[in-house]
């Protein structure tokens, strides 16, 4: 009985102060209803009613009536702005008790039509006064859009501040798109109208934030392009390997890398990819060091036939005393001694791989002219299974083993074929600089016109190499 007591006592406390606030709502006005007597008569409050509502077109046809302090409004009205208007308006006039509503909203063609042509005729004569400032705004916008592109297109000055053409292409376009926004926001202060400026900027910075999600590999690509155009890694014409790609370099564009491989195609790489890879220059420096591997025989003296093939290659025409060709013995084959040349060339006076190609022929001559051999591989055959030259039958073990490259046994004799007589220097071969390349790519620059690689801007390799025209790179 207890538990049941406290329980109902708890729900009545709970209760009692929703109920008290029930009773504080249900009074609809604080100012409490006026006896008879006091306050305006009926008439006079309909006659002030009547009186507001004339002046105001969409309210002047309703019908007010007034008993005992209520207020009955009866009539159309446009539309529900209108309808809501009229009933606040009747509830503020002093003596009204209360509003009761009887309006309706206009659904007739000619009630539909009268505001909307009477709101159309407001805005054309505001347009029509507004006229002198907005042609004021017009006047003083295009004046600096004019003046932004005037400056815009002084090439020279904006290439005296940055020298790199590309920004300064950056700096010209930024002095458009400046002057231009300060014309537009002059041109809606004069108008009154800067609300709308943060509107449209705010929504410009939406859809810049997803167009710049939506083309983030172009944007990339062009501060990529900012970057190698002001840190240039190549010059026109660099024969350069990007990542796995070798060929001549022809332009550098906003977008891309345009090289010309050795076959005369075009690469493109975008600059992105540019940027990030290992760049390989074979121009810069125009002293390269060619390299190759010949053979001898086993029981061959190696360090003779070092000897002997040194000189050789010391003089060759082309062949650099500084720094002097060098040779060592790489490694020790199944069948021979490898044995590794070097030596050096000017790439602006001998085409690389002809002078290789020279350096290796004339070493094979000089080694077969003093008696060295320049072996094959030798296979010796053993055959498992034979017993006095007859085969045995199937099942008894015979087999036959893969031949593998082997050594012949010390003592053993080795058939060799005879070795060709030829001069212990044979005629030199053209080893001329072959510009048929370059010469394409000169003729691609002259028609395409300007790109973003300059002569005058620095470079990470260094100006070596730079003086000197018609260099080869092949």
């Amino acid at each position: 009985m207890r538990l049941i007591f406290l329980f109902f006592s708890c729900l009545w406390l709970t209760l009692l102060p929703a109920a008290a606030q029930e009773d504080d709502q249900t009074t609809p006005t604080d100012t409490a209803i006026a006896t008879e007597g006091e306050g305006p008569a009926d008439s006079e409050i309909a006659d002030r009613i009547e009186g507001i509502f004339t002046e105001i077109p969409a309210l002047s046809e309703i019908d007010v009536d007034v008993s005992a302090g209520v207020v009955t409004l009866a009539g159309t009205v446009p539309d529900t702005d209108s309808l809501n208007q009229a009933e606040q308006i009747a509830a503020r006039v002093s003596g009204v008790v209360t509003v009761n509503s009887e309006l309706e909203r206009d659904i007739t063609v000619g009630g539909r039509l009268d505001p909307a042509t009477e709101k159309l005729r407001d805005a054309l004569m505001d347009v029509y006064a507004i006229l002198p400032l907005l042609g004021v705004a017009l006047v003083v916008f295009l004046l600096f859009l004019i003046v932004g592109l005037f400056l815009a297109r002084q090439e020279s000055l904006w290439r005296r501040l940055a020298p790199n053409a590309f920004i300064a292409g950056m700096i010209s376009a930024i002095i458009r798109i400046v002057f231009a926004l300060i014309g537009i926001i002059l041109a809606l202060t004069i108008l009154d109208a800067v609300a709308l400026l943060g509107a449209f900027l705010g929504a410009a910075g939406v859809i810049g934030l997803a167009i710049g999600f939506a083309v983030r590999d172009t944007i990339e690509n062009f501060i990529a392009s900012i970057m190698l155009s002001l840190r240039q890694p190549f010059r026109p014409n660099d024969l350069v390997q990007i990542g796995d790609r070798l060929g001549h370099v022809v332009r550098l564009t906003s977008r891309a890398t345009i090289l010309m491989t050795p076959d005369g195609n075009h690469l493109r790489i975008p600059n992105a990819v540019v940027f990030k890879a290992t760049i390989e220059n074979f121009t810069r420096n125009p002293e390269r060091r060619f390299e190759f591997q010949l053979g001898i025989d086993a029981e061959d003296d190696p360090q003779a036939a070092l000897e002997t093939v040194m000189p050789s290659l010391k003089a060759l025409p082309f062949v650099l005393a500084d720094p002097p060709p060098a040779g060592w013995i790489d490694a020790v084959g199944d069948s021979n001694i490898i044995l590794t040349l070097t030596g050096w060339l000017d790439q602006r006076e001998t085409d690389y791989h002809k002078g290789r190609s020279q350096a290796i022929r004339i070493a094979k001559a000089v080694l077969e002219t003093n008696g060295f051999t320049l072996p094959e591989p030798i296979y010796r055959l053993r055959i498992d299974g034979l017993k006095d030259g007859i085969a045995l039958p199937a099942g008894t073990g015979a087999s036959v083993s893969e031949a593998t490259p082997d050594t012949p046994a010390p003592g053993t004799p080795v058939k060799r074929m005879p070795v060709k007589s030829v001069p212990a220097m044979p005629d030199a071969e053209d080893t001329a600089v072959d510009r048929s390349l370059e010469e394409k790519v000169e003729e691609d620059r002259a028609e395409a016109g300007k790109d973003l690689l300059s002569e005058d801007a620095p470079t990470e390799f260094g100006d070596r190499g730079n003086q000197e025209k018609g260099k080869s790179v092949r």
